[in-house]
């Protein structure tokens, strides 16, 4: 018997088909067919509400539309696929060829060179407010400016000299008249709350705010709290004699000392592995004085430190900051025994397991005084109103 007679034997006696090999599929169809899918979606979703899908937060399945048809429009190749199906004209690529000076502020949708009727503060996409007045926030020309002007001089000349600081936006309580806040890159003060109208349990007010570029707005408190969620900052008080309740040093103000933030460069293991420790101290000398030792003192963990932030205290009583703050970070006080050169156990106190900047958010609320209104949430790492 020959090879092929014996190959042909093999393929007879193949009973279950084993050896009958069919060409591989192309997947040219199956994705064509997911394409055309993809975009009767986006034909359906206009038939249905008589519109292209928006970025809307508040809905997640028309945000993906909407970013579907973006990529469609800008897509050359998927955009001639899909062309026979467009029966309502949504692939149109409306960008704009940018050649001139007049290009670019036809491209700028949300008006951020300019323009008086409406721009970065008007919120497309926030849901209405029911309860307030119907209108609209407005950003236009502040025609009062050089009243404000030397503010935002002294602010950006305190946040060069650490007199204060940015810290994270999170609560909308924050939001009070003659406070600072950066909004996407943009100083901005505000002038005048509103009267305030609870609605389902939250606190709305219409707000005038004044920005660094000379412009003002009248947008609403929870429209504000929304985009400094995302894009904003929150400007600390000066911290220069607010610790015991003036704005401004004299001679009749009394240094007291420093409240200092330490982190921990031990090389043992079971410190070294502790994310976001911390020491909140206070000191009447100098910090660098005062741990010079820190090697030799169970209150350092009998480790060298390394300073991250001090603060300049005036007329403050030592013992109230040390009880505020040990109240304040009791839940998350590290539980840690520590051994002196004479095998003596010690229990430091000081040390805490919170981020850097709650820490320093939390300083600056004992320098206004607000920390009574306030609570630490140790599961979200974060300041939340009692």
């Amino acid at each position: 018997m020959d090879k092929n007679e014996a190959l042909q034997g093999i393929f007879d006696s193949d009973s279950l088909g084993l050896l009958d090999v069919k060409p591989k599929r192309s997947s040219a169809s199956s994705s064509d067919e997911r394409l055309i899918t993809s975009f009767q979606e986006i034909n359906e979703f206009f038939e249905k509400h008589k519109r292209e899908p928006q970025p809307n937060r508040e809905d997640i399945s028309e945000h993906i539309l909407y970013c579907r048809l973006k990529a469609f429009r800008e897509d050359e190749e998927n955009n001639m696929a899909c062309q026979s199906l467009d029966k309502y004209g949504l692939l149109k690529d409306e960008r704009i060829e940018i050649n001139s000076i007049d290009d670019i502020f036809r491209a700028d949708e949300l008006n951020l060179l300019g323009g008086d009727s409406e721009g970065l503060f008007d919120f497309k996409h926030v849901p209405k407010e029911t309860n307030m007045p119907d209108y609209v926030a407005s950003r236009r020309k502040c025609t009062d400016f050089e009243d404000f002007e030397p503010l935002f001089i002294k602010c950006q000349s305190e946040l060069s000299n650490k007199k204060r600081r940015l810290y994270p936006f999170k609560n909308e309580q924050d939001i009070k008249q003659g406070h600072f806040f950066v909004l996407k890159g943009v100083l901005l003060y505000v002038d005048y709350v509103g009267e305030k109208i609870s609605e389902k349990g939250k606190i709305n007010a219409r707000l005038r705010c004044i920005f660094e570029n000379g412009t003002e707005s009248d947008m609403l408190l929870r429209s504000l709290s929304a985009e400094l969620y995302k894009n904003g900052r929150r400007v600390s008080e000066n911290e220069d004699g607010l610790f015991g309740g003036s704005n401004a040093i004299t001679e009749e103000d009394k240094e007291t000392g420093s409240i200092y933030i330490l982190k921990s460069l031990s090389s043992n293991p079971k410190i070294q592995n502790i994310s976001n420790l911390y020491k909140i101290g206070y000191s009447n000398i100098s910090v660098e004085e005062r741990i010079k030792n820190a090697e030799q003192e169970p209150t350092y963990l009998m480790a060298p430190v390394k300073i991250v932030s001090e603060f300049k205290c005036y007329n403050l009583n030592s013992q109230k900051l040390e009880q505020l703050t040990h109240t304040f970070f009791g839940k998350v006080c590290l539980n840690f025994d520590i051994f002196d050169k004479n095998k003596i156990r010690h229990s430091p106190r000081e040390w805490f397991i919170a981020p850097l900047d709650v820490i320093e958010e939390t300083i600056e609320f004992i320098i206004s005084g607000d920390i009574i209104d306030y609570r630490y949430d140790s599961e979200r790492e974060m300041i939340v109103a009692k």
